[in-house]
């Protein structure tokens, strides 16, 4: 029976049999001892791990310390808020700052630490209704909805999200479109920030 672990782009938790490529957490324990998902979050620090790094290993799945969560690729991860982890992903972690930082300072926010820059975030995953903005001009790595569903933005197309993988795409629409990717991290992929994104169902490597 899959555990509730993965993270689909709008932030849900659920249970696939599918696979992550990379882990995460959201700051402590979110499971009863039953394994159910009880809350959203344990604090405002939602990370994205690799799945494997130097020779840490967890005892348990879903232990007491914290509830691993997985994530088909990192920009599912980066659309359900969450941003890369400063010990295990040290170099992404940097990058992702330094553009966050400047980012936001172009917009007046000054951000020093990464408790500062996990508040900005926070106030955006949580805000409605969500932002709305051109297909056109958003970043590759960002995900947006169309029909309920999410979609990400790649190479000039829309590509549908699934557990295991990407499934179809489209031409990008002409509207205006509900953004799922926050704004804050929207800026950080325009300035040139790579998200990895899943290729198993995409004509790219």
């Amino acid at each position: 029976m899959p555990l509730p672990n993965r993270v689909d782009p709008f932030g849900t938790i659920f249970a696939t049999p599918h696979r992550g490529a990379f882990m995460g957490n959201r700051g402590g324990r979110l499971h009863d001892t039953g394994k159910t998902i009880v809350r959203r979050w344990a604090s405002k620090a939602w990370i994205t791990c690799l799945l494997a790094f130097k020779d840490y290993r967890r005892k348990q799945v879903m232990g007491d310390s914290y509830t691993e969560l997985f994530f088909l690729d990192e920009a599912t991860a980066l659309a359900a808020g969450h941003r890369p982890c400063a010990e295990c992903r040290r170099a992404d972690y940097n990058r992702f700052k330094a553009l966050f930082i400047e980012a936001q300072a172009a917009q007046g926010v000054t951000v020093r630490t990464a408790m500062e820059m996990d508040a900005v975030l926070h106030r955006e995953r949580l805000a409605r209704p969500r932002v709305t903005a051109r297909a056109v001009d958003l970043p590759d790595g960002s995900m947006l909805v169309l029909d309920t569903q999410a979609w990400l933005k790649r190479d000039g197309r829309l590509w549908l999200w699934g557990p295991g993988g990407y499934q179809a795409d489209r031409p990008l629409p002409a509207d205006a479109v509900e953004v799922l990717t926050p704004g804050a991290t929207l800026a950080v992929l325009a300035a040139g920030y790579a998200a990895h994104m899943d290729g198993s169902s995409a004509p790219w490597p």
